[in-house]
């Protein structure tokens, strides 16, 4: 006869232990989601339902549709702002990539003093402030001539190589070297075994720092405000909202610049929702021997 198990007698309080545990999880996304949530529907109210009741609902005196948005798009032409930023992130994620993937590889494959100060190097600028060099940084690219959306890239490499590094670095040293003895054996020089055997292993690292670089370029406003020749029209999403529409007594149309804020917001949140689990994926992968 077939014995029924028992439970263990400390399982009720397993469980107890989960539904205590998510219900702290589930409040704490209600408080990082509530700003989020608060912008999107005072996007779709008048300027005065705003500043008298922010944190209520639309209703019928302060509804007014989607008035917000086309009045933003319409003044600070986003489109233009958007294909800029577009530009940006996309040459900029891609340089980060490619650039960071490769000095990661080389470092742990060739063992030498040099390339251990240079990754300690790349570490070590992740933790120097962005506004200790800023000033600095401004000169420079003014007189590299990297003020345009087709080279600021350059700039974001310097700036988006520490943490990429660490992270591909941490994921190249879990790759067994037998692989790449292998290939070198089959005929493949430096750039096939890079291209055709390293980087397809590892994707899930690509992607988990391409969302995270997405996200750090796509949202930045003070490097491209610094960097960026503005009197050329070179202008991304969150400096146009800066400089968002404003009434006869120079003051800015909130319920417009909520919407602007929900516009600039949407891209970046649906790329991260349909890539999230592969930041998990890539982030335990390069810790695993880093």
């Amino acid at each position: 006869m077939n014995r029924v198990k028992r439970m263990p007698a400390d399982q009720p309080a397993v469980r107890r232990s989960d539904i205590l545990l998510s219900v702290i999880f589930a409040v704490l996304c209600s408080v990082y989601a509530l700003p989020l949530v608060t912008i999107l529907y005072n996007s779709f109210k008048d300027k005065e339902g705003i500043i008298s009741r922010f944190f209520s609902l639309p209703n019928a005196e302060n509804f007014v549709g989607f008035r917000n948005f086309q009045v933003g798009i319409e003044q600070i032409g986003i489109f233009k702002a958007a294909f800029y930023s577009l530009v940006i992130t996309v040459l900029s994620v891609a340089l980060i990539l490619i650039c960071t993937s490769m000095c990661a590889w080389y470092i742990n494959r060739v063992e030498s003093k040099f390339c251990r100060f240079f990754y300690y190097l790349c570490v070590f600028s992740m933790v120097v402030p962005f506004q200790m060099v800023m000033f600095t940084l401004s000169l420079v690219a003014n007189k590299l001539g990297l003020t345009s959306p087709y080279t600021i890239p350059v700039v974001y490499l310097g700036f988006g190589a520490g943490l990429a590094v660490f992270m591909f670095s941490g994921f190249v040293k879990a790759i067994p070297v037998e692989v790449e003895e292998a290939a070198t054996i089959d005929g493949c020089n430096p750039p096939q075994m890079f291209f055709q055997v390293v980087l397809p292993m590892m994707k899930p690292t690509y992607i988990s720092v391409a969302i995270l670089q997405t996200m750090w370029v796509w949202n930045d406003y003070l490097l491209p405000y610094l960097v960026l020749d503005k009197t050329k029209g070179f202008v991304t999403i969150p400096i146009a909202i800066q400089t968002a529409v404003k009434d006869s007594y120079g003051t800015v149309d909130t319920g417009v610049n909520m919407a602007l804020l929900v516009l600039a917001i949407l891209p970046v949140i649906a790329f991260y929702a349909l890539c999230q689990k592969q930041i998990v994926k890539g982030v335990v992968a390069g810790a695993v021997k880093g």
